[in-house]
């Protein structure tokens, strides 16, 4: 157990070989605080079962000691804060919180179904037979089907709508709970992105068929004029276009190129044998065309089998799915790695949703998951289909989202980022590490020199973060 800060003073604590426990070590991970700030352990009589429980405002699932775990995320639950002890600075949370950390990002909670069309339209036979039709289908009836099969979305309990930040919200939890212990009056971290910038954004576009890959030089065009480059995902097999030249065409012009499936006929993920076999190809094409990320289609997962792709990165795993055909969601505004992929989670409403399931062509739902996920200092993340966008109506929302987002970077400081510039920094934030510098801190590790160091402090009963200037 490590040795806890001074009380009250100015002095740094020394930093001693890692010996963390795995709740302490997603602690600092998320952070990148010193070692010697988490002092804190997990209680090892923890309930036989798991279930929903709080920790503070933060939604949690794992096991609990000294209270009742909910089957469902209904209201009522039991606050785990209420159960933390607190021996002499030692403090001992009531469950194990890379259990529920873990439990949330690679969503291992139980799903929640929307209803019965839901369950009717998952069964193989009715999959199979819109996925061989749905080249043939107008988006008009696409857009009445999907609806139906997603009615109900609006009664999901959790993950919650419109963003979900229950990871971000325990963290910062467990921050406050060390800090109200009074063995540091604030928590020294690596700030979350670099220079200093208040938060994160990052623009894709899905390439699905021929006439969204025809619109891309003019979707080029129109991202450019507000100085926002994006990252194009490109399908390898069954749309016909796509090669070595159009993969080179987008990046000649600035903007990045990652996969988007194999075939986008949504059975990448249906049985492991299946899944193997298309992955390695998957990877073949990445290498072909030098790609380091990926998407798969519409939004299909299971993270347990990523370790299979030989990409840097996933985009693959929605903050709160609730309008995609795989509910479930990662909970999270912040990239996380999966063994040795980093996921870079999708935090708003794709296009297509708002337009055509939502029914919305306008920016104000968007500009509220901003304003959730920038609360955070959380990673805003888009897809936008060019497929989508040749309509004028839809064009014009678009107009005004990058409008919005180019104000958010040159006057709120967003950082607007590629997802390979994104995949970079984090990775190299993951390997950096705080040193003691007279009364303050210095961050040394590869791309050192773009990190600020920032601090944790309560303000009243709430927590909030200070970047220190460069």
């Amino acid at each position: 157990m490590r040795t806890p800060p001074s009380v009250g003073s100015s002095t740094v604590p020394e930093t001693a070989a890692s010996d963390l426990t795995a709740a302490q070590d997603v602690f600092v991970d998320y952070f990148r605080c010193p070692e010697s700030y988490a002092w804190f352990e997990s209680a090892e009589d923890l309930s036989s079962v798991e279930g929903y429980f709080t920790f503070g405002e933060a939604m949690a699932y794992g096991r609990l000691r000294g209270g009742r775990v909910a089957a469902s995320p209904a209201s009522g639950l039991t606050d785990a804060t209420d159960a933390v002890a607190n021996n002499g600075g030692r403090l001992e949370l009531p469950f194990d919180l890379a259990e529920v950390v873990t439990n949330l990002r690679e969503e291992r909670y139980p799903q929640t179904s929307g209803g019965l069309w839901e369950r009717l339209t998952a069964t193989r036979a009715i999959q199979d037979a819109y996925y061989f039709l749905r080249p043939l289908l107008p988006v008009a009836v696409r857009r009445h089907l999907q609806r139906i099969r997603l009615s109900g979305w609006q009664s999901i309990a959790f993950p919650r709508w419109p963003v979900d930040s229950s990871v971000d919200m325990l963290m910062r939890h467990t921050a406050g709970v060390l800090l109200r212990t009074g063995q540091a009056r604030r928590l020294p971290f690596i700030w979350f992105w670099p220079e200093g910038a208040s938060s994160c954004a990052v623009m894709t576009h899905d390439v699905e068929g021929p006439a969204g890959q025809a619109f891309c030089d003019e979707l080029m065009d129109l991202d450019q004029s507000f100085g926002i480059k994006a990252a194009f995902q490109v399908v390898p097999e069954e749309r016909g276009t796509t090669s070595v030249a159009l993969v080179n065409h987008f990046r000649e012009r600035g903007f990045e190129v990652n996969l988007h499936d194999l075939n986008h006929d949504g059975y990448l993920f249906h049985n492991k044998p299946q899944f193997l076999e298309r992955a390695a190809r998957i990877n073949s094409y990445a290498r072909d065309f030098g790609c380091r990320g990926f998407r798969s289609g519409a939004m299909y997962r299971d993270q347990r089998w990523f370790d299979a792709f030989e990409f840097s990165y996933d985009m693959s795993v929605p903050n709160a799915a609730h309008l995609e055909p795989q509910r479930g969601g990662c909970c999270t505004v912040m990239p996380y790695f999966i063994g040795k992929i980093l996921e870079l989670p999708l935090t708003t409403t794709q296009d297509y949703s708002l337009f055509h399931i939502l029914g919305e062509h306008s920016v104000a739902r968007w500009k509220a998951q901003i304003d959730l996920i920038r609360s955070m200092n959380g990673l805003i993340s888009f897809i936008a289909h060019p497929d989508y966008l040749i309509d004028q109506r839809a064009r014009d929302v678009y107009s005004a989202l990058l409008a919005h987002l180019a104000q958010l970077r040159d006057h709120e400081g967003v950082w607007m980022a590629l997802p390979g510039e994104v995949d970079q920094w984090w990775r190299d934030r993951s390997r950096m590490t705080m040193v003691p510098h007279g009364d303050s801190w210095k961050i040394r590790g590869p791309g050192s020199d773009r990190a600020r160091v920032a601090y944790a402090t309560l303000d009243g009963d709430r927590v909030v973060y200070d970047v220190d200037p460069q």
